[in-house]
């Protein structure tokens, strides 16, 4: 789809190549790691791991990439978060007229999943995500980058 795009705007066939090989972050280091090319020595997890996949990971099919990537860590126990999206959509979130509802989005499940196990890493990739997270109960979450590197 994201090729038609490309053709329909009048990007050319280069871009049509670019989209064919872009991949989130998660993507491409599972895939190193699958094919042998990445070999992570990673210290075990001090403290289980819960992991939010932001909307774009969801719709391009992405958290079962993070959530492989999460299990090399030793001792880590990643555990997905069954939720929707966080509430915030971008800057959806943020506006007055939609507060409430963001609000009420993330306290379906996101937050009271995360109170339930205050010793836990945070893993959510989307900025928004984060955002939601900190402002709903006052605790850091990372980027799936900030994770890995901290476990090197």
């Amino acid at each position: 789809m994201l090729s038609q795009f490309s053709l329909v705007m009048g990007f050319g066939e280069r871009a049509v190549t670019v989209s064919q090989h872009v991949q989130l972050l998660e993507e491409f280091l599972a895939s190193e790691v699958k094919s042998g090319n990445l070999k992570l020595q990673l210290k075990p997890a001090s403290r289980p791991v819960l992991f939010h996949g932001h909307c774009h990971q969801k719709s391009f099919a992405a958290v079962t990439p993070a959530m492989e990537l999460l299990k090399l860590i030793p001792n880590a126990e990643p555990k997905l978060i069954e939720s929707s999206c966080c509430g915030m959509a971008g800057s959806f979130g943020y506006e007055a007229e939609h507060i409430e509802v963001s609000k009420q989005m993330a306290e379906a499940n996101l937050l009271p999943a995360i109170r339930k196990a205050p010793d836990s890493w945070v893993v959510a990739d989307g900025t928004s995500c984060r955002h939601q997270i900190a402002d709903g109960t006052q605790k850091d979450a990372v980027h799936i980058a900030k994770i890995l590197a901290a476990h090197l």
